[in-house]
């Protein structure tokens, strides 16, 4: 007889942005008239840099000839781009990473999910409170959970992040084997500086455990005090995991580019307690589980490091860290307390009410998606985050109808 994963039916109705979906079409069926602005998810919305699109010509007028086609490439990435990475991303800023311990996938949200096979079933998992929900619905299906009660998961360490603490999380009284850490976060938009995150650091060479760092939106960082990636912090690379994407430093989410590093030095240990490296647990699941990313998308992901793919990649975040200043700015004005928005495309508004009553309101009145914060943990109700990925016009047209909205 074949079973199902009883873990799966532990998990919550259905994934946050499904229901938001649901909701638009419902509302779009009763009013189709009705123009709605899109300000939810991460979904970028300008075209690929000039510079990533004459690579990918380039690659791709190479696979239209014999003699430079290139079928199955090494898992792991191009040597090309790791270098490149390694080059630009890490040793720019005074982290000693090497190109052999990058590997090229097809996105964050891949490897942040898949990355939890490597470790043993019974580890307690720290997850931020409120936090991006694959991190949470990965463990969930992996049996680490236990049942949901109460808003959340019996077996779950959960770190809040509040207005009290500025939404940076203080370190877990209780054992922790595995955390998970996003700065700039997803969903408040709030930033870590190096001190706090070397307390991180220091907490988990202390108990053994393992930080995965997403730091998908570092591009956005605008503040050179702030700390882009975990290695920058002394004694990283012995615990932890980082995690970047291409999706919205250079408008990859269609295209499907991103990276995890995982230092040769980053260890974790079997029940007897001996040391096993992780990079050769993550180089066989990627190796046996992934055949790699397309060259053409590879050569395109390159250009972002040249001297024209730089500005432009630059002038993109740009765009959209003005976007996230004006909404920031309108909401403020309308006498939201706000977060984000300043080194983050997203901005964590009180919306001094239910999350989800929020979201239907300025859905029904405005005509404009949010994210209900209630969707990203039990710390996220009462807020909702609102993305910047949009045009500009279209996010000046949403301030106007929300500032409408809410003076009915």
């Amino acid at each position: 007889m074949i079973k199902v994963n009883e873990n799966y039916q532990k998990l919550q109705a259905s994934y946050l942005f499904s229901d938001i979906a649901k909701r638009i079409s419902a509302f779009q069926e009763a009013y189709p008239d009705r123009e709605i602005i899109k300000l939810g998810i991460g979904d970028v919305t300008r075209s690929l840099p000039r510079a990533c699109i004459d690579a990918f010509h380039r690659a791709v007028d190479e696979m239209a000839q014999d003699i430079s086609f290139r079928g199955y490439g090494p898992e792991q990435g191009y040597s090309f781009l790791r270098e490149k990475i390694a080059e630009h991303d890490f040793k720019a800023r005074g982290a000693d990473i090497s190109a052999d311990e990058i590997f090229i996938s097809d996105g964050a949200k891949c490897d942040t999910g898949n990355i939890q096979e490597i470790f043993a079933s019974d580890i307690r998992v720290a997850i931020p409170d409120p936090v991006y929900p694959v991190y949470v619905d990965t463990n969930v299906m992996a049996g680490r959970t236990g049942d949901f009660d109460n808003g959340r998961y019996k077996n779950l360490v959960y770190l809040e992040s509040t207005k009290e603490n500025g939404f940076v999380p203080a370190l877990p009284r209780e054992p922790a084997d595995l955390i998970y850490l996003c700065f700039p976060n997803n969903p408040t938009g709030a930033t870590i500086t190096k001190e706090k995150l070397q307390d991180w650091v220091d907490f988990a060479r202390e108990n053994k455990s393992l930080i995965l760092f997403d730091a998908a939106y570092e591009a956005f960082m605008r503040d050179d005090t702030l700390p882009k990636s975990i290695y920058e912090v002394k004694g990283a690379c012995e615990v932890a995991i980082e995690f970047r994407s291409f999706s919205k430093t250079a408008g990859f989410t269609g295209t499907r580019c991103a990276y995890t590093v995982v230092p040769k030095t980053c260890m974790a240990y079997d029940t007897k307690g001996e040391k096993h490296p992780l990079h050769s647990l993550w180089n066989r699941r990627h190796t046996t589980k992934f055949n790699g990313v397309s060259y053409p998308v590879q050569r395109a992901a390159e250009a972002i490091y040249s001297k024209e793919g730089k500005a432009q990649v630059r002038e993109l975040s740009d765009y959209y860290l003005k976007n996230a200043a004006l909404i920031r700015q309108e909401m403020t004005a309308l006498g939201f307390e706000c977060v984000g928005g300043e080194n983050s495309p997203y901005i964590w508004v009180d919306g001094k009410t239910d999350s989800w009553k929020f979201f239907d309101m300025l859905l029904e009145k405005a005509g404009v998606v949010c994210t209900p914060g209630a969707g990203f943990g039990k710390c996220g109700q009462g807020y909702i985050r609102i993305s910047a990925f949009n045009s500009f016009e279209n996010v000046q047209k949403a301030m106007s109808k929300i500032k409408q909205a809410i003076s009915l």
